[in-house]
């Protein structure tokens, strides 16, 4: 890497003594790149094997690359913590201005430790860090409320990134998220309740550093050849036009959207909340995250009328997209989209993971409909398929929780389904819910033995629609496939270029890149280190306990036709097999 680039800086913070000290390591940079390999080693070195996710001594590291700010797309920050939902790797990827902003700071990573005496968010800019008093935050109804408040009152207006927790981060959901932006998010594993447990509200972050390339030239050059890529690929006007939510249509029409906890691959009304139908009648406006130039982000313009005041309406604007609109709407048999962005409304308000809070509902619906819970359990809440009044309630009370019963909630499905039952539709892998995608074997393997468990870590969803609805592959095949994809996967996120941006960025045209920040890189040698990082992440989740067990694969996944015929309980069991051999240490 370049000797003077400040991406080599580590911020660390002791919440416990409010002091803070910067750290150079070049080293780690050099050998790991920046992102998800550099979190992931100084997970596995900080973390103290087999602490509790909530206890100070669990870290929050948080890591950005050197093709951050410099090229289009680069945009993503990566959280690493141990998971309190899953109780080994927690990795969560945030996009907004949250990368840039720790950039411009100074820093390549911050590592936060320990536990503030009393609620505090963290201000910093000026190479400084600030503890600032956060109780007159701590106990607000609305994360937005909150994310107004700090924008008011600190410095770097446009340049700033505030990343904040709702109720839920406070009260320990252990699938609380962390809010970046209003509208983007550390969305999965809880990290919002690992920020709570320290007393920490909110990290407000900005600065205006500038680095440096070793050839401005062929910079200009490069970036202007990945601009282009990027504004003209058809896939990018994809995201631009409809974003992930056109893959909604798309799947109910080959039978593979989750409905109703999967009791069904096809929702009647896929329509009525699809990409299509919503930016037709709801979409207000589109944003990027920055620098990038395709704003896949889309919000809908929810106009409703005050209840006393007639002629006088107040209009509110909800972030969806392909699984928001599955957790919140067919999972749950939403399909009128008032009713499921309202739903969508107060579950960002509360700062829960919509996936895994629509997952853990859904299983909760079919457990009350099976006599397995009662009104006892829910408080009086008769839980129904597109009941978005009943859903909302059950959002409150898993955050402030009246009852045992939603205090179990908020451990999330699986945990839940041991204690009360159901295991067999808790639609849960390695402890963390599934995504949207009922397409077939491969992305059901594909969340059993990804590193953080979600669809984004080896997309075996998209193995299925392109490969087995075709032919029939060996399960074995499959996983060397998966895993093969996610090792490079450890590259991109390590450089920190959105997923989307996967087929821009080719080896090549990633060497290239990093070149130009000083890193002396062949294609071949990344290979070797997308392994390495590979290998570090599970070192780290069998070091805390992890298992590659079959009989924690939800029998529903069996029960329910699937576009992949072969969607077997011998298939499946065979590649967690295959893999097992593969990965053990």
């Amino acid at each position: 890497m370049l000797k003077n680039d400040p991406i080599a800086n580590i911020l660390r913070v002791d919440l416990e003594h409010k002091s803070y000290a910067v750290e150079r390591r070049e080293d780690l940079f050099d050998q790991y790149i920046g992102g998800t390999g550099v979190a992931s080693k100084l997970l596995l070195d900080e973390c103290p094997e087999g602490c509790d996710p909530l206890e100070p001594e669990n870290p929050i590291i948080l890591a950005i690359g050197p093709m951050t700010g410099a090229y289009p797309l680069a945009s993503k920050t990566i959280a690493m913590f141990k998971s309190p939902l899953t109780g080994d790797l927690g990795e969560s990827h945030c996009g907004g201005r949250s990368a840039l902003a720790i950039r411009n700071a100074g820093f390549g990573a911050i590592v936060i430790k320990g536990k503030a005496d009393i609620p505090v968010y963290l201000s910093i800019y000026d190479h400084a860090v600030h503890f600032r008093n956060a109780t007159t935050l701590w106990g607000m109804s609305s994360n937005t409320t909150v994310g107004k408040i700090i924008r008011a009152n600190e410095a770097g207006a446009g340049t700033r990134s505030i990343m904040r927790i709702g109720r839920a981060g406070e009260n320990l959901v252990r699938y609380a998220c962390v809010t970046a932006e209003t509208y983007r998010h550390f969305g999965r594993m809880g990290l919002g309740a690992v920020f709570g447990s320290k007393n920490l509200k909110a990290i407000s972050i900005s600065g205006k550093d500038k680095y440096p390339v070793s050839d401005i030239k062929e910079y200009r050059k490069l970036y202007d050849e990945i601009y282009q890529a990027s504004v003209k690929s058809a896939l990018m006007k994809k995201y631009h036009d409809l974003g992930t939510s056109v893959n909604v249509n798309v799947l109910n029409g080959i039978g593979a959207l989750p409905t109703r906890n999967v009791e069904s691959g096809k929702f009647d009304q896929a329509n009525t909340i699809s990409g299509e139908y919503l930016a037709e009648h709801y979409l207000g406006r589109r944003l990027a995250c920055t620098g990038c130039p395709v704003a896949c982000i889309h919000i809908a313009n929810l106009r409703e009328p005050y209840e006393d005041e007639p002629y006088f309406y107040k209009t509110t604007s909800i972030s969806y997209d392909h699984e928001l609109i599955y957790a919140a709407g067919s999972m749950l048999g939403i399909g009128d989209p008032e009713k499921f962005l309202k739903l969508m409304d107060q579950i960002e308000k509360v700062g829960l993971d919509a996936i895994t809070a629509g997952a853990t509902m859904a299983w909760a619906t079919e457990a009350f409909k099976k006599g397995v819970i009662t009104e006892t359990e829910t408080n009086g809440i008769k839980p129904d398929w597109g009941d978005h009044l009943g859903y909302i309630k059950m959002a409150r009370f898993i955050v402030d929780p009246p009852n045992q019963f939603y205090k179990d909630m908020a451990l999330g499905s699986f945990q839940a389904s041991r204690i009360y039952g159901g295991q067999e539709y808790a639609m849960a892998f390695g402890k963390n819910e599934m995504a949207g995608y009922h397409t077939g074997p491969a992305g059901y393997i594909g969340f059993a033995i990804g590193a953080r468990h979600s669809h984004l870590d080896n997309a075996g969803y998209s193995v299925d629609q392109k490969k087995l609805m075709e032919k029939e592959i060996e399960p074995e095949t499959v996983v060397d496939e998966l895993v093969k994809e996610e090792e490079w996967r450890q590259i991109i996120s390590s450089i920190i270029i959105c997923f989307f941006a996967r087929a821009i960025y080719t080896p090549d045209i990633v060497v290239r890149a990093l070149k130009l920040a000083g890193f002396d890189i062949t294609t071949k040698d990344l290979e070797k280190i997308g392994k390495e990082i590979y290998r570090n992440k599970y070192a780290f989740k069998f070091r805390e306990g992890f298992k590659i067990d079959a009989s924690q694969i939800p029998k529903r996944i069996y029960e329910t036709k699937s576009p992949v015929a072969y969607l077997t309980e011998d298939y499946v069991n065979r590649a967690l097999k295959h893999f097992e051999k593969l990965i053990q240490p």
